[in-house]
């Protein structure tokens, strides 16, 4: 059937070819090609699953890429249709003899399954696993399966007309309405940094099973450390059987296998196994020590399931203080400060999500010294091997449970799905050494006080939102007895519904006020934040990234494409208002997206630097955002696709485990060179400091010498600020003695107020046998913020650099495929003055 025909209802009896991939008895894989149909027959093509709908279009030629120009808008369509996906399977009928069921991981979101016609089960919820009996439904011989996608655009509004009340939404991030309904990714319909298309489709395996005696539903784990050092790993296992019988059960950990004949209900039964680990190699984030891991697997003679397990202890600590209460994390006995960000989904659209691409985004995180990253609650659990991967590179996860910015439902079919739904995802993930809090939601507290209606009947909805909260909080607990529960972010703390936004004392905080409220960069110093989940500073994605959805033409700020590729209201202008408070205005578009850049690393690091400084009142920073979902203005420091923005590089030095940062007091005079230690080892370290003239030249000020105690900041030496002549910028480089070492520099002042020279700037280039090049940038005057750039895609070792008069840098490029022999990249470079206009 040809792509964008219209298909006659009864040319579906034709189905998908039977093939089966990895067929065998008991298991049917149904990944792979099915048939796909708009359910008014407009539209009919094939759809790869696991996949969505859009993506199936795209392939098909039906629509246009929704990430180039503003072809948002001109797909929008899809969402408002239901769709339907049919294959066949054929079964002997030797082998159709028992029970049999359906096993989908995710299907996004509200959906009709049947099989041979007969409906089987109907699906409302895109983060619980669905495995419907489908024993009666079957036939020998040839069976056809068929999926009827419905419109969340469609069942969002029917929802919420139902509701006893009205449920606000926050329309300013969901553009498509009623998304507070459905227990669906809430940033797909629309965010401040996303697409807003609703997208639908099927994710994760899919497969037809014959139940055999019985099937694993979970296997979780328990860590009991004894007086002696060692622990006992305590397995369970739930199993789902029709009928009594006996099931040999394999339980192993490192190559030490043991065999269970065990007796199975009908229903459920539950089984419990305990090793024993003499002396258990911990698990330690990123910087603290090694990721030891150890491999669990538990076996029956038709399945075989395997846990990653890292033995750590860990704890929240929200002891009283003189400031209120303490909020930090304690690893293995050791309070450990989180430095990271906020993770959305990896790409709006699922099909474009690989293992290969998520890897790359988690190892940049770790590169820029990250031992912390936030699931935020507005997107998706990910999947195990998302959770995998933050084992094996140390980074610890801060896992919101999926509710973001709206008020939501509290009618009691509701809640019985969310605590079915958080039951499924805590008993999957809680065995992972990367979890290590569990939060019940993304700004729904403070969301209270957004909507006129929850203004004037607060008690009601408070009232609702306490009762989805202690649904969740008492799943969680169910399925988890021992992981770290956060009620919400930001908050205060438990059963505290004030504002935590602003609340230095307690809890976790917010601090939006430099973006939204338009203040200055300094203003972050006016807040002393316990732990800071969420600040952040927007800025352009990068020139590549641009030139794959933007036409030369549309090459300008206000062009209707690049603001279709902003998506926070009154963006733009605020990005170009700092650069007006801090910056000569750039000369270009590209200086433009440069200038957005650096100023957004700047931002960021104030805070950082700041708030580091006052280890161990602040133990914990995570930046919004690490990365994009499509390409678009936004706060992250890795475009789409992970190319390194200019903040990137900037998070990598202003979170280095030993870092030495410039931080001037509240009335300006005094400039303390403030040293932070997050190693369990004290350090010494030796400074340097310089006075850079406008043409680059430099001369010493100072140089001081410190020590600095594990786990702790403290101000290494002052200074005046009348030190510091008006035409000069302060530098600064520093070593530890555990080798860490670092540079920086602090403008008293502005930017703009500098009489900036021509800095000289010249490349030299060099190809390396491993298909690198060596980039070396040299300067005759002063050059600040220095980028390079390369017309292919790549990682630099350094960037967002400085030189002074007379010095040279050389950076590693190593080209994301590599080049043809002979080949070198173009590369250009960008600095502070280079991008100014000259008048």
């Amino acid at each position: 059937m040809k792509a964008g025909a219209k298909s006659p209802a009864n040319e579906w009896t034709v189905g998908m070819p039977s093939e089966i991939n990895n067929r065998d008895p008991i298991r049917i894989d149904l990944s792979g090609d099915w048939l796909l149909a708009s359910a008014d027959n407009s539209h009919a093509l094939t759809i790869a699953l696991p996949g969505d709908v859009h993506s199936a279009l795209q392939r098909a030629g039906i629509i246009a890429d929704p990430y180039h120009g503003r072809n948002e808008a001109d797909v929008q369509w899809v969402a408002y249709k239901d769709w339907v996906l049919e294959r066949t399977v054929a079964i002997d009928a030797g082998d159709l003899e028992g029970h049999w069921y359906l096993d989908f991981d995710s299907i996004d979101t509200v959906a009709s399954i049947f099989v041979n016609d007969r409906l089987v089960l109907q699906v409302d919820n895109c983060f619980r696993r669905h495995r419907p009996d489908v024993s009666q439904a079957l036939v020998a011989g040839e069976n056809r399966i068929r999926l009827v996608l419905h419109s969340s655009i469609a069942e969002g509004t029917r929802r919420q007309a139902e509701q006893p009340f009205y449920v606000p939404y926050h329309d300013g991030n969901s553009p498509i309405a009623n998304g507070n309904m459905l227990r669906k990714p809430q940033c797909h319909f629309g965010w401040d940094w996303n697409i807003a298309i609703a997208p639908l489709g099927v994710y994760g395996s899919s497969a037809l099973c014959r139940l055999e005696t019985a099937r694993i539903e979970h296997v979780t784990t328990r860590q009991v450390w004894l007086d002696d050092g060692s622990v006992d790993l305590q397995v369970t296992v739930e199993l789902y059987a029709r009928d009594p019988g006996i099931l040999p059960i394999h339980f192993e950990l490192d190559g030490l296998r043991e065999r269970l004949d065990c007796s199975v209900a009908a229903g459920e039964t539950r089984i419990t196994h305990v090793f024993n680990v003499a002396d258990p190699k911990r698990w330690w984030p990123a910087g603290s020590g090694e990721q030891a891991l150890s491999i669990l697997t538990v076996e029956t003679p038709e399945e075989s399931i395997t846990r990653q397990i890292g033995f750590r202890t860990l704890e929240l600590v929200t002891d009283k203080d003189e400031t209120g209460s303490r909020f930090a994390l304690r690893v293995n006995g050791r309070e450990i400060f989180c430095r990271g960000a906020n993770w959305i989904p990896a790409d709006a659209l699922m099909s474009r999500v690989t293992p290969e691409g998520v890897e790359d985004l988690l190892r940049s995180a770790v590169e820029a010294n990250m031992n912390m990253i936030r699931v935020w609650g507005g997107g998706f659990y990910e999947p195990d091997w998302f959770y995998d991967l933050c084992d094996r590179l140390g980074l610890l996860v801060w896992q919101d449970f999926m509710f973001a910015c709206n008020l939501y439902p509290s009618t009691p079919d509701f809640l019985e799905n969310v605590a079915a739904e958080v039951e499924y995802q805590v008993k999957r993930l809680q065995s992972h050494p990367s979890i290590a809090l569990w939060c019940g939601d993304n700004e729904l507290v403070g969301a209270l006080t957004w909507f006129e209606e929850s203004r004037k009947d607060r008690d009601r909805y408070l009232v609702s939102y306490d009762r989805l909260n202690r649904t969740v909080e008492r799943a969680m607990k169910a399925a988890s007895p021992e992981a770290l529960w956060w009620p919400s972010s930001p908050s205060v703390g438990y059963l505290n519904f004030g504002d935590a936004w602003h609340a230095d004392g307690a809890g976790d905080m917010h601090y939006w006020s430099v973006w939204h409220e338009n203040k200055s960069f300094d203003n972050y110093r006016t807040v002393r934040p316990r732990f800071c989940s969420e600040f952040g500073f927007q800025s352009y994605t990068s020139m590549p990234v641009i030139r794959q959805f933007a036409e030369a033409r549309d090459l300008n700020i206000a062009s209707p494409v690049m603001e279709a590729h902003q998506k926070n209201a009154g963006g733009n202008e605020r990005i170009a208002g700092t650069m007006f408070r801090y910056f000569r205005f750039p000369k270009d578009f590209p200086s433009f997206v440069y200038l957005s850049q650096i100023q957004q690393g700047l931002a960021i690091r104030t805070a950082v630097d700041y708030w580091r400084s006052l280890k161990p009142h602040c133990m914990g920073t995570l930046y919004w955002q690490l990365n994009d979902t499509w390409p678009v203005a936004s706060w992250s420091s890795l475009d789409y696709g992970g190319h390194w923005k200019a903040m990137h590089y900037m998070a990598r030095r202003f979170f280095q485990p030993v870092a030495v940062a410039a931080i001037p007091s509240v009335d300006g005079r005094e400039i303390a060179f403030s040293v932070v230690n997050d190693t369990p080892e004290p350090v010494t370290i030796e400074l340097e400091a310089f006075l850079v003239a406008l043409d680059g030249s430099r001369r010493p000020l100072l140089a001081a010498m410190g020590s600095c105690s594990p786990d702790r900041a403290a101000t290494l030496v002052s200074i005046a600020a009348t030190d510091i002549p008006r035409d000069a910028l302060l530098f600064w480089s520093f070593e530890a003695s555990n080798g860490m070492r670092g540079q920086g520099h602090y403008v008293h002042g502005t930017y703009k107020a500098l009489d900036l020279a021509p800095s000289g700037l010249s490349l030299e280039v060099a190809s390396r046998p491993d298909g690198s090049f060596d980039v070396t940038a040299t300067a005759t005057g002063l050059a600040l913020h220095v980028m390079l750039e390369a017309d292919v895609e790549g990682r630099y070792s350094d960037n967002a650099f400085d030189l002074t008069a007379g010095q040279s840098k050389t950076i590693r490029f190593t080209p994301r495929t590599r080049l043809a022999e002979g080949a070198l990249p173009r590369f250009a470079a960008c600095d502070l003055e280079s991008c100014q206009g000259k008048g």
